[in-house]
């Protein structure tokens, strides 16, 4: 998507599953969240993830579709309501329904370069799995968003 189209947005952040969208918070409590999800986290067990083809918001955006299970779908939901219960940060239930997905081309995909991009990616396809055992935090430092902890997930309930 870069090197054909120019798009840049969507590499300013790791690879990522948005679990809870963005939001401000003072950084005195950077340290209390970390906590928080490693206490959500450290009582749940690694689950897996599966990316299956493509999917878009039109006309901006395209991204790899993840296999919505009701796992992963418990996992966020679970998450959101622990760290809401804390009401120590400034999280709140979002009225928009939890639509995985992990970008690949966003804002500065121009809607020309869009239809003919996802005249490509609609027929592809694409699958691939792994087992999730971390939740990443991450932080914009006013240019690109970076992972600043990951709190693990407990390993020991993998089924082989």
């Amino acid at each position: 998507m870069k090197e054909r189209y120019g798009c840049e947005v969507a590499l300013r952040s790791p690879a990522h599953i948005t679990l809870i969208p963005p939001f401000w918070m003072e950084d005195v409590l950077e340290n209390n969240l970390k906590l928080a999800t490693d206490d959500y986290t450290g009582k749940r067990a690694c689950f897996e993830i599966e990316l299956k083809n493509f999917g878009c918001f039109k006309p901006r955006v395209i991204y790899a579709d993840v296999v919505p299970t009701g796992e992963l779908r418990r996992f966020q939901t679970e998450l959101v309501d622990f760290l809401v219960e804390k009401a120590l940060f400034p999280i709140r239930k979002d009225d928009h329904s939890f639509h995985p997905h992990i970008t690949i081309a966003t804002r500065d995909l121009r809607k020309k370069s869009f239809y003919e991009a996802w005249a490509i990616f609609e027929k592809k396809e694409y699958n691939v799995r792994w087992t999730a055992c971390g939740v990443s935090l991450l932080k914009h430092d006013q240019k690109n968003w970076a992972v600043i902890y990951t709190s693990q997930l407990k390993e020991d309930n993998l089924t082989t």
